[in-house]
């Protein structure tokens, strides 16, 4: 529900902004926007968050895991192997399906 309200709420800002700053300034904070992401130290803290996230993301998978043990019913414990057969799981992914670069 959070992210719907977020979403909303980005949205709304976004057509008021647009609609008030026309085109000209839409296309100034596109140039900035464009310059902010190829930035190397942005580029790199993204890298990092993304590596941080997928290490917390096993850690938990790996936690849950160990907790819920055998109270999982044995249909779902063998679709969510399924799953993760169907996404891969080969050199260079982790448990999510993602690479690690």
């Amino acid at each position: 529900m959070r992210y719907k309200v977020t979403f909303v709420v980005g949205l709304a800002l976004g057509y008021v902004l647009g609609t008030r700053a026309g085109r000209e300034r839409y296309e100034q904070l596109r140039k900035s926007a464009r310059q902010l992401a190829q930035n190397p130290a942005v580029r790199n803290a993204a890298e990092t968050a993304g590596q941080t996230g997928r290490e917390f993301a096993g850690k938990a998978f790996t936690a849950v895991s160990q907790k819920v043990g055998d109270a999982v019913p044995d249909s779902l414990a063998g679709r969510v192997r399924g799953l993760r057969d169907r996404v891969g799981g080969g050199a260079g992914e982790d448990d999510w399906g993602t690479s690690n670069t």
